[in-house]
């Protein structure tokens, strides 16, 4: 019997992943509490009638090996995925076109990248790259103003970047930004890219610029292709390849939490976290309610929390300064709804996986292709099952509006943008809301190592994951923030800083 607990809360990829890593590294019981119905955070599954949804598209990439071997550990590579040869670490398999049916169901399959934007009815590159196509589209004169302009941009850069607009309009030129980011991100936060934190970009895009995207176009055009699923040297938003469960991202967690249960564990779903009680000065245990209104206290010795910053602060049945009740009160999220539309024919025919809508007359932020991200994610191969992502805030006109009315403005949209003809090409619609899915970089953000200063101050609370941190970390940086704090308890230590650094520089934490 193991002598010690961890009590983790959230069921996420950071929650899932410290509870294996528990079983793994250490002789510490996990103990998850999830507030749902279902494993694996926004990173699920949803079946609707026999078709798979992605809550915002999962690519399985990672230039961190140790998340990749986790990955590969928990669901190997399927071994004949596309027609290239995939090189990984000294693993080597000839790939061919997957059919309808396959012998395994628990693998991942190797995917082709594809994302492009749409703006002005024309497709363009994801990320915008300044290709013989690319200014044929948009016109030698315009071409001219984007080079001067980020030119100007290279001798002149704005000095003390403070804010995401000067963040971008240094990488790419004050007119590149206006015509293929501005309006997108600016769809997305709700709020003018003058009021987020350039630490925004600063995690997200990392070494993406105009340089970067040429470079890659003539290593595409001239040389050897990268047909590694490592694609350590290149950019993350320019790979080539990444890897996808048979069944969507749910497939991964749902297996985790069933090694974890296995293995062990304790898994607690609908049961929400209510209260966090102390006792000399550490955290003693949680009280817990389930579904049916049923509350328990459970004891641990160690805490990490996945759960949102704000809600964390309130829960915790102690003295909180002002000062931290404050900045946890003013922390801001952005939250999300996909509509899935089931089409019997879609113009155009994408191939892409993401198709990013730059356009201003209609809301849609971005358009999933499910079809391109797993062929098994789609019940009937002769139909089109497509995601509309829409942004949005909880008790917003967008988030109150009802699955009917959301359904027919997807319609409607799809329309205006021309990718079907009318709304009989729709034949079935679902609805689905994620509150809280985005951590926000505005609000009182840029005061948030008062929060952190107080949490980490508590020896045995461990903040992981990207609400636990209110970082807009990827799902690999969320694993390697829980696996950090599992070593950490494992070798005693009591610092939280590697926790933290994780994903705060421009290149990734485990190659500096």
């Amino acid at each position: 019997m193991k002598s010690k607990k961890a009590i983790i809360i959230g069921g996420g990829p950071a929650g899932l992943t410290a509870a294996y890593e528990f079983l793994k590294q250490t002789d510490i019981q996990p103990v998850v509490i999830e507030m749902s119905d279902y494993w694996g955070g926004i990173s699920r599954t949803v079946d609707y009638k026999g078709n798979k949804i992605d809550i915002g598209g999962h690519r399985f990439f990672s230039k961190s090996d140790v998340v990749m071997n986790w990955w590969n550990d928990i669901l190997p590579i399927q071994s004949d995925s596309e027609e290239i040869r995939i090189s990984y670490q000294n693993k080597s398999a000839v790939i061919k076109n997957i059919p309808h049916a396959a012998d395994h169901d628990k693998v991942m399959l190797v995917r082709r990248r594809k994302s492009r934007i749409f703006f002005n009815k024309q497709f363009f590159d994801y990320p915008i790259s300044l290709t013989p196509e690319t200014v044929r589209k948009i016109g030698l004169f315009n071409t001219f103003l984007i080079g001067m302009s980020y030119i100007k941009a290279s001798l002149f850069p704005i000095k003390e970047v403070q804010t995401l607009d000067q963040f971008f309009i240094n990488r790419f030129g004050k007119r590149l930004y206006r015509l293929f980011f501005r309006d997108y991100t600016e769809k997305v936060w709700g709020i003018p890219c003058s009021e987020i934190s350039a630490e925004w970009g600063a995690q997200r895009i990392k070494g993406l610029s105009v340089t970067t995207t040429l470079i890659h176009y003539f290593k595409r055009l001239f040389g050897k292709k990268n047909n590694s699923i490592g694609q350590k040297d290149t950019e993350t938003s320019l790979i080539e390849y990444f890897l996808y469960p048979k069944y969507g991202p749910g497939q991964m967690w749902e297996e985790v939490a069933d090694r974890i249960s296995a293995g062990g564990g304790i898994l607690k779903l609908n049961t929400k976290v209510t209260a966090i009680h102390f006792a000399e000065g550490k955290i003693s245990g949680v009280t817990v309610t389930d579904a049916l209104g049923v509350s328990e206290e459970v004891h641990g010795d160690y805490f990490l929390s996945t759960m949102p910053v704000s809600e964390l602060i309130s829960a915790l049945q102690t003295d909180i300064p002002a000062n931290v009740s404050e900045v946890a009160q003013g922390l801001k999220y952005r939250d999300f709804i996909t509509v899935g539309l089931l089409l019997k024919k879609m113009n155009h025919t994408p191939d892409d996986n993401w198709i990013y809508i730059q356009e201003p007359y209609v809301k849609v932020g971005r358009i999933q292709v499910f079809n391109n991200w797993s062929p098994f994610l789609v019940k009937d191969a002769g139909t089109f099952w497509v995601g509309l992502e829409y942004f949005c805030n909880e008790g917003d006109n967008i988030w109150d509006q009802s699955p009917e009315a959301m359904g027919e403005m997807a319609m409607r949209e799809m329309q205006q943008l021309g990718f079907i003809d009318a709304a009989a090409d729709v034949l079935d619609f679902t609805v689905i809301k994620m509150p809280k899915t985005y951590p926000a970089y505005f609000g009182t953000y840029a005061r948030f190592d008062e929060i952190r200063e107080f949490t980490d101050a508590i020896e045995n609370l461990y903040l992981v994951g990207r609400n636990g941190m209110h970082k807009y970390n990827n799902q690999d940086h969320s694993m390697l923030t829980a696996i950090q704090a599992v070593e950490n308890i494992k070798n005693g230590s009591v610092s939280k800083e590697n926790i933290w650094s994780i994903n705060t520089e421009q290149e990734y934490h485990e190659e500096k």
